[in-house]
């Protein structure tokens, strides 16, 4: 297994309790039916997966371990949500039956693990002959923001630098057409989407949240305790995200690739 480069701070959770069908599954909508059962691989704080519940007839949300299930489990809890269930798993080895659900769903997820073929393989084997195998994963090397902060790019180095060190591949959006080939998938449909950040409520929250995760997520002690940068670095990198964010020009655009493959 590749180690998880962001943690679960809470500048993290911040970014991904924001996610929703709408802003990152959208791609998936239209094959999400009344009587599927869908598995999500990956569950995080679960919105994502909470959603999906209300769209399908049953959910199985998975995470690598107990800690990280159950952020998805008391969202489950909190919202009253009674057709979801959850599962510690490897997505290199999933203990469900071959042909097991109508659609399987990662986000943000292969860009984490040791082996994102095999994972591909995995989710292939426990979808149900006709069903729907979707991922999608941002794709760093294309992000773009203005204004040109050299900081930022330094930002940008690191978490490469750092995503490589842990075993994932941090560019993974423009690589999952060829990683569902190689997995066996012959009917693959590839798209992309991206996230922009360019009013000022957007700004702010986008940079502040990265100007925290700098300072505080795990990524922040990796850095650190792998001589990779000194915390007066990353200090410095924190201020330059309050700045763009800042910055009434600011704009942020984050790609992400998609995949749509029949089983």
């Amino acid at each position: 297994m590749a180690t998880y480069t962001h943690g679960h701070h809470e500048s993290v959770l911040r970014s991904h309790s924001n996610r929703t069908i709408a802003n990152s599954a959208e791609y998936l909508r239209p094959h999400l039916g009344a009587d599927a059962r869908l598995l999500d691989i990956g569950a995080g704080p679960g919105t994502i997966t909470m959603d999906f519940a209300q769209h399908v007839a049953h959910v199985t949300a998975t995470e690598i371990g107990a800690e990280e299930l159950a952020l998805s489990q008391r969202l489950a809890a909190e919202r009253g949500v009674r057709n979801v269930d959850f599962s510690v798993e490897d997505v290199h080895a999933l203990a469900f039956s071959d042909d097991t659900f109508d659609i399987v769903h990662a986000h943000q997820v292969l860009q984490h693990v040791a082996d994102p073929v095999q994972a591909l393989r995995e989710m292939r084997r426990v979808a149900k002959p006709g069903g729907i195998v979707a991922a999608r994963d941002a794709d760093y090397a294309a992000f773009h923001w203005f204004p040109l902060l050299p900081e930022l790019d330094e930002w940008l180095r690191l978490y490469r630098a750092a995503a490589h060190a842990n075993g994932g591949e941090p560019d993974a959006g423009r690589r999952l057409l060829a990683w569902a080939r190689a997995a066996g998938f012959e009917q693959v449909t590839a798209t992309a989407s991206t996230w922009c950040y360019a009013s000022p409520e957007d700004r702010a929250w986008w940079g502040g949240m990265w100007a925290d995760r700098i300072l505080e997520s795990a990524l922040a002690r990796q850095l650190v305790d792998a001589d990779m940068a000194t915390r007066a670095d990353l200090e410095t990198i924190s201020s330059a995200w309050r700045r763009w964010a800042d910055d009434g020009d600011g704009w942020y655009l984050v790609p992400h690739g998609e995949i749509i493959a029949r089983a």
